[in-house]
């Protein structure tokens, strides 16, 4: 976990997660592994991105488990960085962000969306309850404090409620 989180926060998985992958430069790396890109000058040339920056956070998402890092050549000693399965189990995060940034602008202002591969077609991503195929984002869904969570995790969740969200005119939210 990052210093920049608080100290009540430390045992909160959302918490533990942005100090993670929540930077900036963090979150393209990962999208650049997805998009198939390994190698250390692949995503320097892809990002623009500094050398010792770069380096920072590769090492960071090694240390984290998220990439493996995997020698390609050895004279001179080459590396490529791929996805372990803790990285790629974050691909539906990258998604729904991406999702939610190009929610924001009309079609014609998006400069990259998601597509079926088979069919070409535009796809919506939505989050789902693996057991229902109920959407997580409306009022049906709230936060709770679970068996680790310490009395003060337990006090903030002790009067877990829903909260109504506003419905969009076509009864998406």
């Amino acid at each position: 976990m990052g210093s920049k989180i608080r100290l009540e926060d430390r045992e909160c998985p959302l918490s533990s997660a942005l100090g993670l992958v929540g930077e900036w430069w963090t979150i393209l790396i990962l999208h650049d592994a997805f998009d198939g890109y390994r190698r250390f000058d692949e995503f320097q040339q892809n990002l623009g991105i500094s050398s010792s920056l770069l380096t920072t956070r590769l090492r960071q998402l090694v240390a984290a488990g998220v990439l493996e890092r995997r020698r390609y050549q050895d004279h001179p000693p080459r590396d490529e960085y791929v996805l372990t399965p803790l990285g790629t189990s974050l691909r539906p995060v990258i998604v729904t962000l991406a999702a939610w940034g190009n929610g924001r602008l009309t079609p014609e202002e998006r400069s990259m969306v998601l597509v079926d591969a088979a069919t070409g077609e535009e796809a919506e991503p939505i989050v789902v309850d693996a057991r229902t195929g109920r959407r997580v984002d409306g009022p049906d869904f709230v936060f709770t404090a679970g068996p680790a969570a310490s009395e003060p995790f337990r006090r903030r969740y002790a009067d877990a409620q829903p909260v109504r969200t506003p419905q969009r005119r076509n009864g998406r939210r």
